[in-house]
């Protein structure tokens, strides 16, 4: 299995968003960053794979077959997008959200595996503590954790995640990227998170998609991506490729001095 995207471009009335953008095939337990700074387009492609707006040409295949063929169920059963805010007006427990994620293509009839499934998904993203709380009343990192759980329960083929850290802390940054790698290559899932934190991306990810101006800038793996010139160009900053004292990679980045 593979998700590949050819020639893919996306206008916003005459703006062009994304122009011919192309990535190398993505595989199975891959855990890919997509870098690039505000406006890069990284959101259009993300909802552009998902199938959530309508592209002017370009070809997304997953396992060699074109997405767009597919009907909007399947295509929402194969391919899970997170969005950035997770919202719902409906008063559900955590519990009774993820439930619904679940069912919602299926019948409404709850089995015993459904909330075995359920209770599973809960208690590998360490939520079980929340299954019976409000969703609305769940600080913004919950609601990143319960939105997280509404996507795996359903088991997809590819997640697309939108800044999955925005909300959370130093702590809970590190154990959320820690449980989607994990689970990225338990499952065999292929995993693309934009991150705006590229130290974060070389800790955990194993590739990497640099996107600026709708266009990929490079591609390959963290140490390739991130000691290229091009980093700091695209992000208007110098930047180095460093390694601490435990031989782990990180991006030193200084502002350049105005002429």
């Amino acid at each position: 299995m593979s998700l590949s995207v050819k020639q893919l471009t996306v206008n916003y009335g005459t703006n062009t968003v994304l122009n011919q953008l192309c990535f190398n095939d993505l595989k199975p337990g891959q855990f890919t960053a997509l870098l690039g700074p505000n406006a890069a387009g990284k959101s259009t492609l993300f909802k552009a794979i998902a199938g959530l707006l309508k592209i002017k040409n370009g070809e997304i295949h997953l396992n060699g077959s074109d997405v767009q063929r597919f009907s909007r169920t399947m295509r929402a059963k194969q391919i899970a997008y997170l969005p950035q805010s997770f919202y719902t007006s409906l008063a559900l427990s955590v519990f009774e959200s993820v439930l619904l994620a679940l069912k919602q293509d299926s019948s409404w009839r709850v089995s015993a595996k459904d909330t075995q499934q359920v209770a599973q998904i809960l208690t590998q993203l360490n939520i079980t503590h929340l299954a019976d709380k409000d969703v609305s009343e769940l600080s913004g990192g919950q609601k990143q954790l319960v939105a997280l759980a509404r996507i795996l329960v359903i088991s997809p083929k590819v997640i697309l995640l939108d800044e999955p850290t925005s909300a959370l802390d130093l702590h809970h940054q590190l154990a959320m990227l820690s449980l989607i790698k994990e689970l990225t290559q338990k499952r065999g899932i292929i995993t693309i998170a934009a991150l705006h934190d590229v130290n974060l991306a070389a800790k955990f990810c194993d590739h990497l998609i640099l996107l600026d101006k709708g266009n990929i800038q490079a591609q390959g793996t963290p140490a390739h991506v991130l000691a290229m010139d091009l980093l700091g160009e695209t992000y208007k900053v110098a930047t180095s490729l460093e390694y601490s004292k435990r031989g782990e990679m990180y991006v030193d980045a200084q502002l350049i001095a105005a002429m």
